[in-house]
């Protein structure tokens, strides 16, 4: 017996399609965001290259990427266990969190090969933020069928149900889906539905290694 044809893929968003950027350049575009010269704060950066795993142990059940308001809360808690960082720069910090995404080079052209195969499309995230403008001023937004984010649809990954509810606007079995992340925790909720699942480890660089994707 052969396993159904691939019709759909389900991506992750941060980790996947792109990535964190550069805690130096965030806290630059804050204080930018200020109207201020940037400023050195000890501590700042590193505590900002891994502030989700800090939220994780805040906020363990992903609660923050069930609302904007969460999401705000729990990031400015987050950023508040590094001593010495004042309140307006960590709303700064928040605000201009989309600046910091990098989209993969490998992403366009993977997207753009499955859209070229007539594969369904769908970025899954969970997100207290609105991610479609982003999309579209990286130039591929209009490849989704579905974008689906945790604090607009009042679920959060790894809940099967928000993965139910992505291929219930795709129109694709789980059978004949691949769900593409970053994470062991979070990505592998469809599993339980027959989603066959792709976790790709993190790398260092502009290029993630999506190619296996379309090999896939």
């Amino acid at each position: 017996m052969h396993p159904a044809p691939i019709n759909a893929v389900i991506f992750d968003f941060h980790g996947t399609l792109v990535g964190g950027g550069d805690s130096d350049r965030w806290i630059e575009s804050a204080f930018r965001h200020l109207g201020e010269e940037p400023a050195q704060v000890e501590g700042l950066r590193a505590h900002l290259d891994r502030i989700w795993q800090h939220a994780h142990t805040i906020d363990p059940g992903s609660e923050r990427d069930l609302s904007a308001d969460r999401h705000r809360d729990v990031f400015a808690r987050t950023v508040a266990l590094c001593p010495g960082v004042r309140p307006e720069l960590i709303a700064a910090l928040h605000a201009v969190i989309p600046d910091q995404w990098t989209v993969f080079a490998d992403t366009p052209p993977v997207l753009r090969e499955l859209k070229a195969r007539g594969t369904k499309i769908a970025v899954l995230s969970n997100i207290g933020l609105d991610i479609r403008g982003f999309l579209d001023r990286a130039g591929i937004g209009d490849l989704f069928d579905a974008v689906v984010l945790s604090f607009e649809v009042g679920l959060v990954k790894p809940d099967p149900a928000i993965f139910a509810h992505t291929l219930k606007l795709l129109g694709v079995p789980a059978a004949e889906t691949l769900m593409v992340g970053d994470s062991p925790r979070d990505d592998i909720g469809g599993v339980s539905l027959g989603i066959r699942t792709l976790i790709l480890p993190g790398t260092e660089g502009p290029v993630h290694g999506l190619g296996v994707v379309t090999a896939v």
